[in-house]
């Protein structure tokens, strides 16, 4: 399963996180974020990692130049998208990005809602599914209701996010099965700044599960 650690602003912690065992790193490119970083941070960030490690960037509502450019210069191998960017927009990122991994984030409100990510598992790699918050994209805290998601199985890869914390997620996978998990705040002291007994008390319970 893919473990990825979002929100990566410290380059000596993604050293750390992928040693633990992330297999993805996610970089938030997103201005107003409290965990948004330049190029030049997600560079010194990247410079050290193992090449197995997946590098990705977070977008909301970003141009497919600004995007583009991006992943050019911070050597990044997927792109996130957090916004409410539609289905013909990822069609046409996967035009400019051809070998980039493209993530699409929905914050679900309800199982009506879920039903809408059919509509993009032809045009991107894979889902990620967040927790609804009415003025923040990501990081909230917040879960999922883990029970609207027992049935879900789209056509593509998915990410499982929304408040996963070291202490809930062996009953979140107890309920939900998805292809790979995404932390953030659930293993942070402060926005940005990885709280690293948390990431390795997350690879134990993982373990606890093989």
């Amino acid at each position: 399963m893919r473990v990825k650690i979002c929100g990566i602003t410290q380059p000596q912690q993604s050293v750390a996180i992928a040693s633990l065992g992330a297999t993805a790193l996610g970089f938030i490119c997103v201005p107003t974020s409290p965990r948004y970083v330049t190029t030049l941070q997600i560079c010194a960030a990247v410079a050290q990692l193992p090449e197995n490690i997946d590098r990705i960037g977070v977008f909301a509502n970003a141009s497919i130049p600004e995007i583009s450019q991006t992943v050019v210069d911070s050597r990044l191998t997927g792109v996130q998208l957090h916004g409410d960017e539609s289905p013909e927009f990822c069609y046409q990122l996967r035009q400019s990005l051809a070998n980039v991994e493209i993530i699409k984030a929905l914050r679900i409100r309800s199982l009506e809602h879920l039903n809408t990510a059919v509509d993009y598992s032809k045009y991107i790699d894979t889902l990620l599914l967040d927790a609804y918050h009415p003025q923040q994209l990501g990081g909230t805290g917040q879960t999922l209701d883990w029970t609207m998601l027992e049935q879900f199985s789209p056509s593509c890869p998915w990410f499982l996010a929304g408040g996963l914390t070291p202490d809930n997620i062996v009953e979140a996978l107890s309920q939900v099965n998805p292809s790979g998990i995404d932390l953030s705040s659930g293993v942070e002291r402060i926005p940005g700044d990885k709280d690293l007994d948390k990431v390795a008390k997350l690879f134990e319970k993982l373990g606890t599960r093989d």
